[in-house]
């Protein structure tokens, strides 16, 4: 049941002020000393110590606290390449919650260029303004190539949301999964359906986290990708199988696990059950997925299911993901996001999700309790624990891996600094918003 018109949708984005972000001033320049400090001659002070230090723009600037949203609206959201002007509503979205979950600020850059080299050109020419680049809503497979490139010339983070934040949710689910149904991620026999930046970023994490290459079989619109295949770009043929071993009802058959981030209707409920026994189905195509929940339950009652989608158990959101894992990355000035990192931010959502949930969060779901099983295998997405736990995993990654250029001192400090700083945040914010509908 839809939560909402699309009339209030359009009101919601136009009223009472147009978009959903604005830009305020957080230093006084109501005299003419807050001016002279502002800008002319105090804030050459600032200049001259960055100048002599740029380590110091971390102090004097709000770059280490900013991130871009990056997008030339070629792949955005289920709606595909509608262009940079038309793709702004969801990086403005994507600022709001940058913000909202992790207190981060955020510009949104759309650019009207689908070149990747100009992209990555205009990308890395503005590497002084921020903290991190978050990538956004950009076709496959130029995707790969810009995050890689950029990630090689930078000095900051960059992160592909499509790609990196749905593995890291979903790849949550999965330690999960396998502990609730005794296997281990090693021998997990995985079918992939979706061979597009998600796709293929998930299917490297799980063999990060430790599935065997050789076990995965990933289907895309032209069917099984395998190396008689002349049709593969290098990132599909990372994947390919050393032959053809038919349609996805024949491959799926005894298989552990379903990955999909294609489009409804392609599992089906006999799909389901030459599955192998409680099997792990995480069927992501956005707003209807692969196979629905209750298709699914049916077919294999005690089966672990996780859809994109808020109305039914295992929600794979990646506002679980980047707003902490940016967070994490930027307070130990991290110079990349990497597989440690990203790992970590797993391995915390999956511990998290075994710890007793609260009452006001099941209040907020409307349930009665969340226990760990296989109806609760991820966090869910309004848990403020979510901050508490995978920030400080992250940071620390970042440390053990020697990418952090500001190591934090004291975990247990900044622990308690992270929860006040997001609630003066919030405390700052709700009075504002809500002055606008007074």
């Amino acid at each position: 049941m839809a939560l909402f018109t699309k009339e209030e949708a359009l009101e919601y984005h136009k009223l009472p002020r147009r978009g959903k972000v604005e830009v305020i001033p957080v230093k006084p320049c109501g005299s003419q000393k807050d001016l002279s400090m502002a800008y002319s001659p105090g804030v050459a002070e600032a200049c001259k110590a960055i100048h002599a230090d740029p380590a110091a723009a971390a102090l004097y600037t709000g770059k280490s606290n900013l991130v871009a949203v990056v997008s030339n609206g070629t792949a955005v959201l289920g709606l595909g390449n509608i262009g940079p002007l038309a793709g702004k509503p969801v990086m403005e979205g994507k600022g709001v919650l940058f913000k909202t979950f992790a207190d981060i600020d955020v510009f949104d850059i759309n650019l009207d260029v689908t070149d990747a080299d100009e992209l990555i050109r205009i990308v890395k020419a503005m590497e002084p303004t921020f903290g991190g680049i978050n990538l956004e809503d950009i076709k496959a497979p130029e995707c790969f190539y810009i995050e890689e490139t950029l990630k090689g010339m930078m000095d900051i983070p960059v992160f592909h949301d499509d790609q990196h934040g749905t593995a890291v949710i979903s790849g949550a689910g999965l330690i999960n999964a396998c502990e609730i149904t005794n296997r281990k991620i090693e021998d997990l026999k995985v079918v992939v359906v979706g061979a597009g930046a998600a796709g293929i970023a998930c299917t490297k994490f799980y063999v990060q986290m430790g599935i065997d290459p050789k076990n995965i079989f990933m289907f895309d619109s032209r069917g099984l990708i395998h190396k008689g295949r002349t049709d593969l770009n290098p990132f599909k043929a990372e994947f390919a199988q050393d032959k053809d071993y038919g349609s996805l009802a024949e491959v799926i058959k005894g298989t552990d696990c379903f990955l999909g981030l294609s489009k409804k209707g392609l599992l089906t409920k006999d799909m389901v059950r030459s599955m192998a026994k409680d099997p792990v189905i995480f069927a992501m195509a956005n707003p209807d997925p692969e196979i629905t929940y209750d298709d699914a339950k049916e077919a294999s009652p005690n089966c672990i299911m996780g859809t994109g989608r808020s109305d039914y158990p295992n929600q794979v959101n990646n506002v679980s993901g980047f707003p902490f894992i940016f967070r994490g990355a930027l307070d130990v000035g991290a110079t990349v996001i990497n597989e440690e990192m990203k790992v970590a931010a797993a391995q915390a959502l999956a511990d998290l999700a075994k710890e007793p949930v609260p009452s006001e969060i099941c209040d907020a779901y409307g349930v009665k309790s969340l226990t760990f099983g296989i109806d609760y295998v991820i966090p869910k997405p309004l848990d403020p624990r979510v901050l508490e736990w995978e920030v400080p995993a992250v940071a620390q990654a970042a440390m053990d891996s020697g990418v952090a250029t500001m190591p934090i001192q004291d975990m247990e400090a900044y622990k308690k600094d992270l929860k006040n700083r997001i609630a003066a945040s919030h405390e700052r914010i709700a009075p504002f918003v809500a002055s606008y509908f007074d």
